[in-house]
């Protein structure tokens, strides 16, 4: 699909139902995580200054997406705003994947090596 998939007219006035269905079938066609993302994000909007529910929506479809897909740009620009799609213990494990070089300075990587000293000598020590 080249065309965009909906105007801003029906961004703003179809049923969550149709919106979903279209998204899925677009998402199952073109695997476009940038354009999909950026839809969801608009869906967000729409959820909080219209008065339907659009919470949440298609949660299935943004974990498929952010756990599943190869790290991009979109995905590291945009994950923040879908944290709630997220438990904690999913949301590190995104955290890792898309951003996974932490850079660590030299008091960091020596306390580190301490650590594991410490855990080291601990376990081989008699009681």
């Amino acid at each position: 699909m080249t065309s965009q998939l909906f105007s801003h007219q029906q961004m703003f006035k179809l049923k969550r139902k149709t919106i979903e269905k279209r998204l899925s079938s677009y998402w199952e066609e073109t695997k476009d995580e940038k354009l999909t993302i950026k839809y969801l994000i608009a869906l967000q909007v729409r959820d909080r200054i219209g008065e339907e529910d659009f919470s949440f929506m298609l949660e299935d479809l943004v974990k498929e997406i952010f756990l599943k897909t190869k790290s991009t740009r979109t995905l590291r620009r945009y994950y923040y705003k879908f944290k709630e799609y997220f438990d904690k213990k999913e949301w590190e494990k995104l955290t890792v994947r898309l951003f996974p070089a932490k850079t660590y300075t030299s008091e960091d990587v020596e306390e580190l090596e301490d650590q594991l000293t410490d855990e080291i000598n601990g376990a081989f020590s008699v009681p």
